[in-house]
């Protein structure tokens, strides 16, 4: 039991994260629980965020250059994984399709124009948000949940959703994972998470928590009726955007509070 949590832990951190650790072999044992471990990237992400937001207040640095950084840092612990997800779904959405030519859409490595134009509106948006959190920090505390609570919705959709198809990534691991099991840690993720946001930040974070709850139920819904369940992608999507949608209820916390 033990051997498994650990090659799940390295199995989670080796997929979904860019950070040099060992590397370990996927089977039925070691991605039992790997996704049980996915929100741990989160609370490190969280926790990077919120630290170079106090160093940046030390320094005095400006607010586009704290916003810069913090727009980067999931990008260089990630890996971009969850932005690549987006990407592909923003294509896949944007080109109006039936459904078998949404999902060969998500499986092409190519990039499309509306994938660049919402990939740049997104990280856009995150500059300027951030740049915001800056100024009027009051809900700042939101950053130490919102990444690992956005990754527990979306290592959720995995378990407790349909795959679109019987390959990929999100299969993969859908078919390997003790799903009773990893469903069971991730709504303890998630409720664990939304307490913690809730008494960090009061009304703004249960309306965080509702944010992402109502986009969680718009999106899985989104997922059925357009792909037919879920990948790997879309799970990506899921937590890009619950990522942000924590990001925009900081800010009007912090600008309500000032």
């Amino acid at each position: 039991m033990i051997g498994e949590l650990f090659g799940g832990l390295l199995v989670a951190f080796g997929l979904y994260s860019a950070l040099p650790l060992p590397q370990i072999e996927w089977k039925r044992s070691t991605m039992r629980y790997a996704l049980g471990f996915l929100p741990l990237i989160g609370v490190l992400v969280g926790a990077c965020e919120y630290g170079w937001l106090l160093l940046a207040g030390k320094l005095a640095l400006s607010s586009l250059l704290y916003a810069a950084g913090a727009v980067l840092i999931p990008v260089v612990i990630t890996g971009g994984i969850h932005l690549d997800g987006f990407v592909d779904t923003c294509d896949a959405l944007c080109s109006y399709g039936d459904r078998e030519k949404r999902l060969e859409i998500l499986k092409d490595p190519h990039v499309g124009a509306f994938a660049i134009l919402w990939i740049g509106a997104l990280l856009v948006a995150q500059l300027g948000l951030f740049a915001q959190i800056y100024e009027t920090p009051a809900s700042a505390k939101l950053l130490l949940f919102g990444y690992a609570g956005a990754r527990a919705l979306g290592g959720g959709m995995i378990v407790t959703q349909t795959c679109a198809r019987n390959s990929g990534l999100a299969h993969l691991f859908a078919d390997n994972a003790d799903k009773k099991r990893v469903s069971r840690v991730m709504l303890v993720w998630e409720l664990a998470l939304a307490v913690l946001a809730v008494c960090a930040a009061h009304g703004i974070g249960t309306l965080a928590v509702a944010a992402c709850a109502v986009f969680y139920v718009f999106h899985v819904r989104m997922c059925r009726k357009n792909f037919g369940g879920i990948t790997g992608d879309l799970c990506g999507m899921c937590i890009t955007v619950c990522e942000t949608v924590t990001l925009l209820c900081a800010v009007i916390g912090g600008i309500a509070l000032r």
